[in-house]
């Protein structure tokens, strides 16, 4: 899969720095960035069974645990294309306030 854009992935990471929460999403956010790049999905239910513990939000759009569940991150998988686009990442508190089926990448 291509990950659209690992930039995003980096840049939330840089902005926890002086947290005690930066190097282990810095690290959570590196290795799910690394295993979807290795993926080959051509179906929801193949991103599921690699990610268990992955919500499937409808056909495109899959939701992430991050560092134990205490962040979010959510993309929008193009199987045909075997592309993946980062629409969100945030706190778990702040992803109870999107529409995970609407929300884009800089809301």
């Amino acid at each position: 899969m291509r990950v659209f854009s690992r930039r995003t992935l980096k840049d939330f990471a840089k902005s926890l720095k002086g947290c005690k929460d930066y190097k282990p999403v810095k690290a959570a956010l590196d290795s799910w960035f690394h295993e979807v790049v290795r993926a080959k999905w051509k179906s929801p239910a193949d991103l599921h069974a690699s990610y268990r513990n992955a919500s499937i939000v409808g056909p495109e759009r899959a939701v992430f645990n991050i560092k134990g569940n205490s962040y979010r991150l959510v993309v929008a998988v193009d199987d045909p294309r075997q592309a993946v686009f980062i629409k969100w990442i945030g706190t778990h508190a702040d992803y109870d306030d999107i529409d995970v089926r609407t929300i884009q990448y800089g809301n």
